[in-house]
């Protein structure tokens, strides 16, 4: 039985109402759109972080962050981790990754067998023997380096920037592994794993004179009402983001530019594989983002809070002869259950104490399914911890700081907190148990080992194998 390609396209920071498909009637994604129609579109999925490093931890490891250890912004899973990329790669797999993967350890591959245009940069903290005096005398200076929210808003416009070098490299090298690749005979080649994952639109934003021009005018400008909360009406730290209302849409319009830029890429890479003789109708192929940005709603830039804006990413999945093309889902899911997702369409056992569920049972039109997405921040030495149930979301932030419960069905803005609403009472105190059953909150589960999910296979575990019957699995070629 033929293993099917896989393909996973990946976004940095892309708000999932950024799109056409997500009935955004102003951004021009015409290849992702074509992908919807084409895959299963998941309407309600989450990062397991809203901050780069752990979410992308987290994706390639399946785990939440306290599973993996990696809650902090500047945490990397130990060397030689079992991440989905070595997964497959133990299964006679290529595994190949063109651009970010956002890595700070030793182990700069993590499972993969080749990196294209690598984001390689190994943080200090992971070399033995510093010498902390030395490092100190630059420590200002490094913090430093990183603009403010404000300065990141005046300055967006039209421009070729690193970021925008760098993306358009990853594409180019991207291109020419698969215009290599696929000249091998069929016989001696094996499955492959393409990840190409880009920077933007990831702030700095810039993006070319055209798409400024075409989006200033047409974008909205998003609500920046704040909220009396102490951590959600937080941008960057406590610091006001003072800028006027043509910079925010001069910042916005850009941005869009930006996500228009990464979809014209995933064109060519798609052509390039068709050009290669290759029906993309055989393929698993994924969109996603790590996280979403605020853009300026409720006056907040970036990302790190648990706002839909911030949190709720884009995915969509097609597996090879896909039957129920243009399949929405409004289920709750995680970008932690990509591991056992992409294990199950590839025939390949899934191991344990993930917190990883299969998407498959879903998208073959499972209604069994545990509503729930987890997400999680580490900040200084307290936990903010969000827990999605059905439309209800609830929010920890440590004893000291009021807990948050959204009614997303009644309040799609997040502007009410109903967390003392009697109505909510017995939602409460569910939220509260399984906030401490994943170790948080005065009453934390000290044994906690990972979420407890059932990986949710669509195939039956034989001598803890998993195994598709020959007519079981209708995504296999």
């Amino acid at each position: 039985m033929k293993k099917p390609n896989v393909l996973i396209l990946m976004s940095d920071e892309h708000r999932s109402d950024v799109l056409g498909y997500n009935h955004n009637k102003i951004i021009r994604t015409p290849i992702l759109d074509k992908l919807s129609k084409e895959g299963c579109v998941f309407e309600n999925a989450y990062t397991p972080s809203p901050i780069c490093v752990p979410a992308r931890q987290c994706l390639m490891s399946g785990q939440l962050p306290k599973t993996c250890h990696c809650d902090g912004s500047w945490m990397d899973l130990k060397p030689f981790y079992d991440t989905f990329a070595k997964r497959l790669t133990q299964h006679a797999y290529t595994t190949v990754c063109s651009g970010k993967l956002h890595h700070l350890g030793m182990d700069q591959m993590q499972g993969w067998m080749q990196r294209l245009s690598p984001d390689a940069m190994i943080y200090p903290k992971y070399f033995e023997g510093l010498v902390k005096e030395e490092y100190d005398k630059y420590s200002k200076k490094a913090v430093s380096e990183k603009k403010s929210n404000e300065a990141y808003v005046k300055e967006a416009g039209v421009k070729f920037g690193k970021y925008q070098k760098y993306d358009l490299d990853v594409c180019e090298k991207a291109k020419e592994f698969v215009q290599s690749y696929f000249k091998e005979s069929d016989d001696s080649r094996k499955p492959l794993l393409l990840k190409v994952s880009f920077l933007q639109p990831h702030y700095p934003f810039f993006t070319d004179k055209e798409k400024f021009d075409y989006y200033y005018d047409k974008v909205e400008v998003y609500e920046d009402k704040l909220c009396d909360h102490p951590v959600l009406s937080q941008s960057q730290i406590e610091k006001p983001v003072n800028v006027s209302s043509g910079e925010i849409r001069s910042a916005t319009a850009t941005y869009y530019g930006m996500v228009e830029t990464i979809d014209q890429y995933y064109g060519e890479i798609l052509k390039a594989i068709e050009d290669e003789g290759q029906n993309l109708d055989d393929w698993v192929i994924i969109y996603l983002s790590d996280h979403g940005e605020m853009l300026g709603e409720h006056g907040i830039w970036e990302k790190a809070r648990f706002y839909e804006a911030s949190v709720k990413v884009p995915l969509i999945i097609k597996p090879p002869k896909y039957n129920s093309k243009g399949l929405r889902i409004n289920k709750n899911v995680n970008l932690c259950d990509l591991y056992s997702t992409l294990c199950d369409l590839t025939n390949i056992p899934i191991p344990p104490n993930l917190d990883s569920r299969s998407l498959v049972p879903l998208m073959a039109g499972s209604s069994d399914w545990n509503n729930e997405s987890v997400s999680q921040i580490k900040r200084g030495e307290n936990y903010h911890v969000m827990i999605k149930i059905d439309d209800l979301k609830y929010q920890y932030y440590g004893e000291e700081i009021p807990e948050v419960l959204f009614d997303l069905k009644n309040d799609s803005a997040e502007t009410i907190n109903v967390i003392e609403n009697p109505n909510f009472k017995n939602e409460v105190q569910i939220f509260r148990d399984r906030l401490s059953a994943l170790g948080y909150g005065i009453k934390s589960d000290s044994k906690y080992v990972n979420a407890g999910y059932d990986c949710g296979v669509l195939v039956k575990r034989i001598n803890n194998e998993m195994l598709y019957p020959e007519d079981s699995n209708p995504w296999m070629v």
